[in-house]
């Protein structure tokens, strides 16, 4: 598992395992309820991560359910590991509820697919670009701006730390060529984003409307992919967000990300694009 802990997404994680195999097999909360001593209440907070997954409780669940051993000792090891500290606790104060989620997700995870429409993604943000996309959605109030604008950045140190996300992001030339900021700041996120591209973790894609159609008419979403749990995938609406966990729902999604991968330019192609836009 990844460098950044948070407690509270690696319960939702293990949960969403857990109500997973339970449909699987078949097993209504009742039944589980008798296999651990409990009352079906309890089963139901442990798989929305309410309660703290315990290692022998979550192995005499996946017992019940006949989940292959492998599993077992994934999620195991999982549950045993879920009392770091959670990583964005500085921020509590700035982070919306629907998002403490997503963030916990993102730092659990090995890789991230991120496509945006109207901005460029929050991991690839210059400090001014960030602080300016803050101030104009009027999302954020005005005395948490700086605060905001702080965390924004430190999500972004993910990309180069000792563990580093790998993020593949594909961008619609609208939002690259959106006027957020002044002409400079512009240029200097364009640069930014040259910069971080020639990391090896870093996938950056431009998709523009003569790339011809494509899959994602539903619009922006992530995809998260962890070492020892199952993909998420994670779409926003403008007061909250739609968590993907149901598998045919992700393959969908994975599905959709690889058509966009497809249509968009190719990874040189797109950097040559920004640089353009840095000469213009």
């Amino acid at each position: 598992m990844a460098e950044r802990g948070d407690p509270s997404a690696l319960r939702w994680l293990i949960g969403n395992e857990l109500r997973h195999y339970r449909l699987q097999a078949g097993r209504t909360v009742a039944e589980s309820g008798k296999v651990l001593g409990c009352s079906h209440a309890k089963i139901t907070h442990l798989e929305t991560g309410r309660y703290q997954q315990q290692p022998a409780e979550v192995a005499e669940l996946l017992e019940f359910y006949e989940v292959s051993r492998h599993d077992v000792d994934r999620l195991v090891t999982l549950a045993g590991s879920s009392n770091a500290r959670t990583w964005w606790a500085p921020w509590a104060n700035v982070v919306p509820d629907w998002l403490k989620t997503f963030v916990g997700l993102e730092g659990l995870a090995k890789s991230e697919f991120n496509y945006e429409t109207a901005l460029l993604p929050g991991l690839l943000q210059t400090e001014e670009y960030a602080r300016a996309a803050t101030v104009s959605t009027g999302f954020v109030r005005p005395d948490h701006s700086e605060r905001f604008v702080s965390f924004r950045l430190a999500r972004a140190d993910r990309l180069g730390s000792r563990c580093p996300l790998e993020l593949h992001a594909v961008i619609e030339e609208s939002a690259l060529l959106r006027h957020i900021g002044d002409a400079e700041i512009r240029k200097r996120q364009y640069r930014h984003l040259l910069e971080l591209a020639e990391r090896p973790n870093v996938v950056i894609q431009v998709i523009r409307p003569q790339d011809g159609p494509h899959a994602a008419v539903s619009g922006p979403f992530f995809l998260f992919e962890f070492a020892d749990a199952r993909p998420i995938g994670y779409t926003e609406l403008l007061d909250g967000a739609v968590y993907l966990q149901d598998p045919d729902q992700v393959s969908t999604y994975m599905m959709t990300a690889k058509n966009l991968q497809e249509t968009a330019m190719q990874p040189d192609d797109s950097l040559a694009l920004i640089g353009s836009l840095v000469s213009a």
